[in-house]
């Protein structure tokens, strides 16, 4: 029981920590989505609002109850129609908001009228860290090992080290997967270094400096499941803490 109660409160802490990485406009600044061009448009969606009209829409927007027509942000900021629905289109096209249609009159059929452009918060959610954190995936991971521990009586760890595992394989064994290519979309920074691979970002740092034996026991097995996954039999993952960087190294086999 106390075991449980250890990753629960573990549990808690990644939570926390990904709520400190949310801004009060609701961008998640730890990587969710893993591909390259995923992380480019939301660079991009995060750019755009460095312009300061932009930036007084989306939070004027984003703060009503339902969607908000051209006409009435333009009204409520002080802004000619004109510049409000030039803002709002690049705000629809970074994917920052939604575009949804109504007629506001409630009227149906001939002679109600075209239906308004409205916008709405996205549903889509922003993610840029650098360098490069992974603390949702660590949450899902641990969620999973806790709720099964619960359910079958099984040691977390023993639960989190499997799931990580089986993570791990699902990864490298994609279409087209590759060792580096796996390494670098999920943040670990692999390098060349006097015969082995390190490791020179760790994407679960704060959780691994606070919970290092937990954490990077999770680390190590989910990369055995990376190499498993892409059927690599000539490389080992090992423990190999050194300061500043991942945990976990890839060492050829003797």
């Amino acid at each position: 029981m106390a075991d449980l109660s250890f990753y629960r409160q573990l549990s808690l802490t990644i939570e926390a920590r990904i709520s400190s990485l949310v801004n009060g406009h609701g961008f998640y600044t730890g990587a969710v989505d893993a591909t390259n061009e995923a992380r480019d448009t939301d660079v991009s969606a995060i750019a755009a609002l460095d312009e300061p009209t932009r930036r007084r829409l989306y939070d004027h927007v984003v703060r009503q109850p339902a969607p908000v027509s051209r006409d009435e942000a333009a009204a409520a900021l002080g802004l000619a129609r004109q510049t409000a629905a030039f803002h709002l289109d690049r705000l629809a096209d970074e994917s920052l908001l939604d575009v949804v249609y109504e007629r506001r009159s409630g009227r149906a059929g001939p002679g109600a009228g075209r239906p308004a452009k409205l916008y709405r918060r996205s549903t889509k959610q922003v993610a840029v860290s650098l360098p490069d954190r992974r603390y949702e995936l660590a949450g899902q991971l641990l969620a999973r090992a806790v709720e099964e521990s619960g359910a079958t009586g099984a040691p977390v760890r023993d639960v989190l080290h499997r799931t990580a595992e089986e993570l791990g394989t699902r990864l490298g064994g994609r279409r087209d997967a590759n060792l580096f290519g796996v390494l670098e979309l999920y943040g670990f920074e692999p390098r060349h270094e006097e015969g082995v691979i390190v490791l020179v970002n760790c994407p679960f740092h704060a959780l691994a400096r606070e919970h290092t034996e937990t954490v990077c026991g999770m680390n190590l097995h989910l990369l055995r499941g990376v190499l498993h996954g892409l059927g690599e039999t000539g490389l080992a993952a090992s423990l190999a803490p050194t300061p500043g960087r991942c945990c976990v190294r890839l060492e050829p086999l003797a």
